[in-house]
């Protein structure tokens, strides 16, 4: 417990530990005057009163104990302990984000390790460490859409979200226009000056209620900044196939629509990334974070609290010991 208290202690004037080199001084100079002092008692007198006088002589030396114990407080309070406490105030301009994530079948793919999917998903989490002052929403399409995590600063339950999304909540297939319009309507009443959208996909259109071109204009009409990201490998990628006999692997065509996501990403303002392993993922999400800076102001302070008082203290209990001492067990009468 004492360890761990002084820890947490800053001593700001620590100069004042010097003062301990006259600690063994004052010892040398104790011992030599009990030496003298013994020497100068008659042999006779010692021997008369040794034992009415035993228990005194056992405590004779503790006012010099006391004195050297209230000495040792003083350097210690005059060193000045305090204790500090960091405080960081972080206030700024955020930006809304909201991340449109495939999760149809075929994002189970092994050309990523260990797989699209989950690839996608802890890249993603990385990203939303590195925004404090962001809110950002999480949006799930496959054959359709859903809202997974409106726009929060709470990233617990963001991150939780989405490490909870799975390949098969919603109907198969590859909607990009209805993953790309829900999180539109993500942003549409945001009150932010900057909105994104970072929309991953590793296939083509192939589904949902709205076409891509119609999503993508009405994130133009509302300012929503798209960045697309197409997932997968050149050729071919193997991917796990449930059949009744278990689960197979098979390679696939990896199609990714790049005119289709290039065309979102610039016309809305954005950039259009291929992703085709691990690392270079992580590099465009970087990339992403680069260029989508929010205005952050950090300001610092640092608080002290004194902590020399229970030391001055100790020194005047151990000073107020040694004078009792003197003047009542050990006085000396004349």
């Amino acid at each position: 417990m004492l360890y761990d208290w002084y820890q947490h202690i800053y001593f700001s004037q620590p100069a004042f530990f010097g003062l301990f080199a006259l600690v063994p001084l004052l010892i040398y100079w104790e011992l030599k005057k009990s030496d003298q002092a013994q020497a100068s008692v008659r042999v006779s007198t010692i021997h008369q009163f040794r034992g009415a006088r035993s228990w005194k002589n056992m405590i004779r030396p503790l006012p010099f104990v006391f004195r050297l114990l209230a000495i040792c407080c003083i350097i210690i309070a005059l060193a000045r302990p305090q204790t500090r406490n960091d405080e960081q105030l972080v206030t700024g301009e955020g930006i809304d984000i909201v991340l449109c994530l495939d999760i149809s079948g075929s994002m189970l793919a092994q050309d990523f390790t260990p797989n699209r999917m989950e690839a996608a998903k802890n890249v993603a989490g990385e990203f939303i460490d590195q925004r404090p002052t962001d809110r950002i929403g999480l949006v799930i399409f496959s054959g359709e859409s859903f809202t997974m995590c409106p726009l929060t600063t709470d990233r617990t339950v963001l991150k939780s979200q989405l490490f909870n999304v799975q390949s098969g909540l919603l109907e198969d297939g590859t909607a990009i226009g209805s993953g790309l319009a829900t999180g539109v309507d993500r942003l549409r009443n945001s009150p932010s000056k900057s909105k994104v959208i970072i929309l991953l996909t590793d296939g083509e259109n192939n589904g949902g209620l709205i076409d891509p071109n119609t999503a993508k204009e009405i994130a133009k009409s509302i300012g929503v900044k798209v960045y697309t990201i197409g997932m997968g490998t050149e050729g071919f990628a193997p991917v796990p196939i449930q059949t009744p006999g278990g689960v197979e692997m098979r390679r696939e065509k990896v199609n990714i629509d790049e005119k289709l996501l290039t065309q979102i990403a610039t016309e809305t303002g954005g950039r259009y990334y291929r992703a085709k392993d691990n690392e270079s993922l992580k590099g465009i999400y970087d990339e992403i974070d680069h260029l989508e800076k929010s205005r952050i102001e950090v300001t610092s302070m640092r608080r002290y609290g004194e902590q020399f008082f229970p030391f001055a203290l100790a020194a005047a209990l151990f000073l107020l010991l040694e004078l009792l001492l003197k003047w009542t067990l050990l006085r000396k009468f004349p």
